[in-house]
């Protein structure tokens, strides 16, 4: 047999030279991940922007929709305005003054004063009748507006209220997109109510009551301005898009927003940052709804009335607002859930903290003697599985909740966290401890 010597510098023999390789491997590692940075980063960034532009026009979108599509929705929101005193008033002010023209009570006046002229009646007599013409004038005016007042109060006013506005619950929709017909219509810049169906009953009223004279009202199709704006037709372009875009703009943004987490190199931070951009998209509108108000009440017509206006105006964006504190709500909740599931020093201590809670109350049902039997293995197993579950069910439910409010986001949170706590309670791998944890950072990962 003949001895072969083995070369001396093979990599493998010296410790080395494999601490070197391994090192050109890791530089060669960071060197690729450095070079996909941008590749990944800079559409990442860009998603994650558009996604929180279009945020607030999703909120918009979906409040037009159900304008448009729902009319149970819609008569919730217009359907309380007959009982307003505010527009109650203002609607039985302009009923007044209408039907005081149209009977044109001082020429009735001034009819039965000539009348007792001719009749012979003493000139003193006459003189007396003439010097009481304005009180009586006032007196059926008063009349006249007591009695259109009991209208407007009564169940009738709501009838014909909820009548009207449920056989074109696309009133204000047509409002906004200049279609004609409903109760409320848009004619230049001014949004307009048709009275004409409470002045008939007012004049069948008057006329039970003894004012004959009504008899003759002719039908008066008149226009109550609710609120009249330069940036109405601005509002009109606006409002076509959005009902174009209908319920598929918020599918859209949340489909961006996830490929824009998705894509970035630090998902964690990324999911963080989409979401308060989005709850800083729904505090900005907000803001913005709120000058859009007052400017609008600032430019309403003379005769208009601001309280009523303003009853309207919040009727109408009611649904609005609470859309945007829910999504606002929701965005803040996200961020800090995935803040607290990170690496960062704080974070780890809340959850060294929680899980030190749970232990102390699984301490004391061990205690007790009572077990988990198999029920403790299979959580331990499928816990991941089970944590993912929790997460996608509570998203289902707040998905598919219809109009969802701050007070669902609160309770579907509080759900979360006791689905998870019974999750660390029935997962028997950690002992309870037996005192608080340090405060320290848990492992450094990232997702």
């Amino acid at each position: 047999m003949t001895d072969h010597a083995e070369p001396a510098d093979r990599p493998g023999d010296d410790p080395r030279a494999l601490e070197v390789e391994e090192l050109r491997l890791e530089v060669e590692r960071l060197r690729r991940r450095r070079a996909r940075r941008p590749a990944r980063t800079i559409p990442a960034v860009i998603l994650i922007i558009v996604a929180c532009v279009l945020a607030p026009l999703s909120v918009v979108s979906v409040w037009v929709a159900d304008l448009v599509g729902d009319t149970d929705r819609y008569m919730a929101t217009v359907g309380p305005l007959s009982s307003n005193p505010d527009v109650q008033a203002a609607v039985t002010n302009r009923v007044t003054n209408l039907v005081v023209q149209q009977v044109d009570v001082p020429a009735q006046v001034d009819n039965i004063v000539n009348g007792l002229k001719s009749a012979g009646i003493a000139p003193n007599a006459v003189s007396a009748l003439g010097a009481l013409s304005g009180p009586i004038e006032n007196g059926i005016t008063g009349f006249i507006h007591a009695t259109v007042a009991r209208v407007v109060a009564s169940p009738a006013f709501t009838a014909i209220w909820n009548t009207v506005n449920r056989q074109a619950h696309t009133s204000v929709v047509k409002a906004l997109t200049g279609q004609g017909g409903g109760a409320v219509q848009l004619n230049g810049n001014d949004v307009n109510i048709d009275l004409a169906p409470v002045i008939e009953q007012v004049k069948t009223q008057l006329v039970a009551a003894g004012l004959g004279l009504a008899a003759r009202i002719p039908t008066v199709h008149t226009n109550f301005t609710v609120f009249s704006s330069d940036t109405v037709p601005k509002v009109k372009t606006g409002f076509r898009l959005l009902q174009i875009a209908g319920a598929w703009l918020p599918i859209v943004t949340v489909l961006i927003g996830a490929i824009g987490v998705l894509l970035a190199l630090h998902r964690r931070t990324a999911l963080i940052g989409v979401s308060l951009g989005i709850a800083v998209a729904m505090l900005i509108l907000g803001a913005l709804l709120a000058v859009g108000r007052t400017l609008t009440l600032q430019q309403l017509p003379a005769g208009a009335s601001e309280p009523a206006a303003t009853a309207v105006i919040d009727a109408v964006l009611h649904l609005l607002r609470i859309t945007i504190r829910t999504v606002g709500l929701l965005a803040l909740v996200v961020a800090i859930g995935a803040y607290l599931s990170g690496p960062s020093r704080f974070a780890g201590s809340v959850r060294g903290y929680c899980v030190w809670a749970v232990g102390l109350v699984r301490g004391l049902y061990d205690r007790s003697g009572l077990g988990l039997g198999p029920v403790g293995p299979f959580v331990h197993r499928a816990r991941t599985w089970l944590i993912w579950a929790v997460l996608v069910i509570a998203a289902l439910i707040f998905a598919l909740w219809n109009h969802p409010t701050a007070a669902v986001v609160a309770w579907t949170v509080v759900i979360v966290l006791v689905a998870l706590a019974i999750l660390e309670f029935l997962d028997p791998s950690a002992p309870p401890p037996r005192r608080r944890p340090a405060a320290r950072p848990a492992p450094v990962t990232d997702s």
